[in-house]
């Protein structure tokens, strides 16, 4: 247990110490979600109303969940980018050399980038009481055991573009044209009710799609409300689960597939 956790925490509490010594990224990776939230949100209000949405519901309280999503993503986008640096800098080539398994070298990274997920979505949720969201103890625990899933799977996603990339340009470039897309197509900014049918089938086999669905039923667990057609959130959260292993499966496999 010792040879697991010492690895793993080590690299863990790397990922924290740089977070707290580059303390611009947590302006980053909220300032523009919210700037987003703010201007498309208000914007849309008065000319958007999706399908099954309660008229009592705002759009910019509809379009807060996906705005939380893009705060873990932008996230994963920030604690994966690190893995480019480190090669460069010769820290990676380093840990490849230790005898230390490369899953373990992952899981660290990943739980880095969770972490830090975790603690930007979190100062977003204190937001939520301000636009009419309430929510109780259950809901708020099952909407943050979703924020962790979600923020597993996709700084693992970032991990298994970053160990391939050799510089940063490539890495944005990537990221901006999977993740971006992605997030657009997981009803986060339109439901998939009255998409046309190519669109909003695209729109389900997106895993982020149940991602969004799960977090914001999870939100309004407690409360009764109707947000349009989203998928259950038992099968929500065995979608993202899957997304969870699958990635970081695919991470493991590509720091493993990766030499000096």
């Amino acid at each position: 247990m010792v040879n697991v956790l010492l690895p793993v925490t080590t690299i863990w509490c790397r990922e924290i110490i740089r977070f707290y010594r580059q303390r611009s990224r947590l302006l980053s990776a909220i300032a523009q979600p919210l700037v987003f939230w703010i201007l498309i949100g208000s914007g849309l209000s008065a000319s958007f109303q999706p399908s099954g949405k309660s008229e009592e519901t705002t759009y910019i309280e509809y379009f807060y969940p996906g705005i939380v999503v893009l705060v873990l993503l932008f996230t994963a986008v920030f604690a994966t980018i690190s893995v480019v640096n480190e090669r460069r800098e010769g820290f990676l080539q380093g840990v490849l050399i230790a005898p230390v398994a490369r899953w373990k070298v992952v899981l660290g990274q990943a739980l880095g980038g969770t972490t830090l997920a975790l603690f930007q979505g979190v100062l977003l949720l204190f937001l939520a009481p301000l636009i009419g969201i309430r929510f109780g103890l259950t809901s708020l625990c099952l909407t943050l055991g979703v924020m962790v899933i979600l923020a597993f799977g996709l700084t693992n996603l970032g991990l298994i573009i970053a160990w391939r990339m050799d510089s940063t340009q490539g890495f944005h470039a990537i990221m901006n044209l999977i993740l971006i897309p992605i997030w657009l197509l997981s009803g986060a900014f339109f439901p998939s009710d009255g998409a046309p049918s190519w669109l909003a089938w695209v729109m389900k086999l997106n895993p982020l799609t149940y991602g969004v669905a799960a977090f914001r039923k999870s939100l309004y667990f407690d409360t009764a409300t109707t947000n349009g057609y989203i998928p259950t959130w038992e099968f929500s959260i065995l979608v993202i689960s899957m997304f969870c292993i699958l990635t970081y499966m695919g991470a493991t496999f590509t720091a493993s597939a990766k030499t000096v």
